[in-house]
């Protein structure tokens, strides 16, 4: 009897296989499509940052300390908001000096950095606030990035193109081909957004030394790309 049962449950397994659809042999034609939009940027991210050096360790931070206090209240000054104020990092190291007639060891230096990430969203007075914060007392400014604080119509609108693109081409190598265009059987897609960096001040001493002509910053073009793949039935 169970012989017997095994055997039919087998039968009905295989004719129920039978019956589904299979797509084992069915020809595709896979393509890729892109689309790119391009925006001019509303949004900058900056990190500006507070070196100091001197041989006693507590005197270098406590300059380190006023110094940056005096950027962040330069920030706020000039209508940067608490919230776009970041600490970034805080770092102390030392390393001995010596000697430049002997080369022999004479001393220590310590030195202190505090970084902080700044959002500024007013464009317009990027120059002038970077001015600002080095006359207070930034010495170091590692290059700005722009972005779009909104970029989801951007993004939709990459993704159109790309589909648009896709469907063009997959019609075009049907019609070389000699093949019919069937429907879409898979779509998968990538998106890329490049944010555009540019503009850094070096390293330098303990602030002040900055002209008052503002600095001249050229946002440029953020660059959206998507990018789909999409498979279509052919015969």
């Amino acid at each position: 009897m169970r012989t017997k049962l095994f055997v039919l449950s087998l039968i009905l397994i295989l004719a129920l296989s039978a019956c589904g659809p299979s797509t084992g042999g069915e020809h595709t034609l896979n393509v890729t499509g892109s689309g790119t939009v391009y925006l001019t940027p509303d949004i900058a991210y900056i990190n500006i940052g507070v070196h100091t050096e001197e041989t006693d360790l507590a005197q270098s931070v406590a300059r380190n300390n006023a110094q940056t206090q005096a950027v962040v209240d330069a920030l706020r000054a000039n209508g940067v908001d608490g919230k776009d104020i970041q600490t970034s990092n805080f770092s102390v190291w030392s390393y001995q000096t010596s000697d430049p007639a002997t080369g022999m060891p004479n001393g220590m230096k310590y030195t202190v950095d505090n970084s902080v990430t700044v959002t500024v969203r007013d464009l317009a007075k990027l120059g002038d606030l970077l001015n600002t914060v080095v006359n207070a007392g930034a010495n170091n400014i590692n290059g700005i990035s722009f972005d779009m604080s909104d970029k989801s119509a951007a993004l939709a609108e990459a993704r159109t193109k790309a589909m648009a693109n896709a469907d063009a081409l997959a019609k075009e190598l049907a019609a070389t081909a000699n093949v019919s265009l069937g429907s879409i059987v898979n779509i998968s897609y990538t998106e890329i957004s490049s944010p555009y960096y540019g503009y850094g001040y070096g390293m330098g001493g303990g602030g002040g030394a900055a002209e008052s002509v503002p600095a001249p910053i050229n946002p440029g073009q953020l660059q959206i790309t998507a990018s789909v793949n999409v498979t279509y039935g052919i015969k």
